[in-house]
């Protein structure tokens, strides 16, 4: 038989594979481990059954050769599981156990291959009913054309934890809405205020008015500035920013009110589109300063910079993976992408302010809260 059809060992016991196999696992050595699995949709279980051997070759050594110092053993295979081409595909694991048979050893491919699947389930089934939340930040995310919404909270310790996923776009209500009940649903605590920091979608913040009984809603500046002067010439553009810079970093929200207004107005006449856009849920932009956040908390708060952090960590958790299949493998791939921005989180900056920021959602919110009725 042709020599590149079959599998054949060397003199030396070591496995000698096809050339078309070999030529695809060079490719993949040159690719981040996240990326095996939409890389091997492409070349086939062949090639996932050859880096399954080299991952043990590497743990315990080649085959038929002894060797006292090793730190690990073969212990056979067992039924698993993979997800190839959108589908759930039956493969024998291998098995690995240190030399003193104490403990089982991770394989490194088939781990990759199982997590995402595996980081989606984990993340959809989180039980929320012990946390206290007392920030709630919510953001779309377009990866290999699917729009994406995920969501991130913010505990009374400072720490962040992704709490949830969904396909589709902040400006689709049903969407949005779906993934706010789904977060009530498994526990969370709505009852409570809660400062929620959004995009501006209209049908997202419809959607937590209606899920949350004392939402209090803090419009991302960012997402505001970028609105505004996105309908403006270059040079204006970079004028009016400023301005609008100067006015959210003022510490009394009535003279920063004061001055979007004057801004607005200045606008009317020359660019009616932009002081439209600057006018629309203007107060919403400075419920951190009502509240009466510290700077370094409110750096925080007054925009999703936190979650969108977050969402870069997803997309170079998916930069390597060549050939999507479905929106289901983007809602895997950004789960654990989620999950590995949870292992690089930190405290936010002023968490030691998050009490006294709770206190006051607590003291205000009648003051500080849009009725649902106000909204309609």
């Amino acid at each position: 038989m042709p020599k590149d059809t079959h599998h054949r060992c060397t003199d030396r016991g070591q496995l000698q594979l096809p050339e078309q196999v070999n030529l695809a696992v060079a490719e993949l050595a040159g690719a981040a481990r996240e990326g095996l699995l939409a890389l091997a949709v492409g070349t086939g279980l062949q090639v996932l059954e050859a880096m399954l051997a080299a991952d043990v070759d590497r743990l315990v050594g080649p085959k038929g050769r002894h060797n006292p110092d090793r730190a690990a053993v073969r212990h056979g295979t067992q039924p698993g599981q993979v997800t190839l081409g959108g589908r759930r595909v039956r493969v024998r694991r291998p098995r690995v156990r240190t030399a003193d048979g104490t403990h089982e050893l991770p394989v490194p491919t088939y781990q990759a291959f199982a997590a995402t699947e595996h980081a989606l389930a984990e993340l959809l089934a989180q039980d929320l009913s012990t946390l206290e939340l007392v920030a709630l930040l919510v953001d779309g995310i377009r990866v290999a054309g699917h729009c994406c919404v995920v969501a991130l909270g913010i505990t009374i310790d400072g720490t962040k934890v992704p709490l949830a996923l969904v396909e589709g776009a902040t400006e689709n209500a049903t969407v949005v809405t779906d993934l706010l009940v789904g977060l009530r649903e498994r526990g969370l605590e709505v009852t409570r205020p809660i400062l929620v920091v959004i995009d501006g979608a209209k049908a997202l913040r419809r959607a937590v008015l209606d899920v949350f009984d004392h939402p209090v809603i803090q419009r991302c500046q960012l997402h505001k500035l970028r609105n505004v002067t996105d309908r403006l010439p270059h040079t204006l553009a970079s004028v009016v920013a400023k301005r609008m810079r100067q006015a959210y970093h003022l510490a009394d929200p009535l003279v920063a009110q004061a001055e979007l207004e004057a801004l607005a107005r200045d606008l009317d006449r020359s660019h009616p589109g932009a002081a439209a856009s600057l006018r629309e849920g203007l107060i919403e932009t400075l419920t951190i300063a009502r509240l009466g956040v510290p700077p370094t908390l409110a750096r925080t708060l007054r925009s999703t910079n936190s979650i969108e952090s977050m969402i870069e960590i997803c997309r170079d958790h998916a930069a390597n993976v060549k050939r999507w299949q479905d929106g289901q493998m983007v809602l895997r791939w950004i789960a654990a992408g989620m999950a590995e921005a949870a292992k690089q989180f930190r405290r936010v900056n002023g968490y030691l302010h998050l009490p006294a920021l709770r206190a006051a959602l607590d003291a205000t919110i009648d003051a500080v809260t849009p009725s649902k009725e106000d909204a309609a």
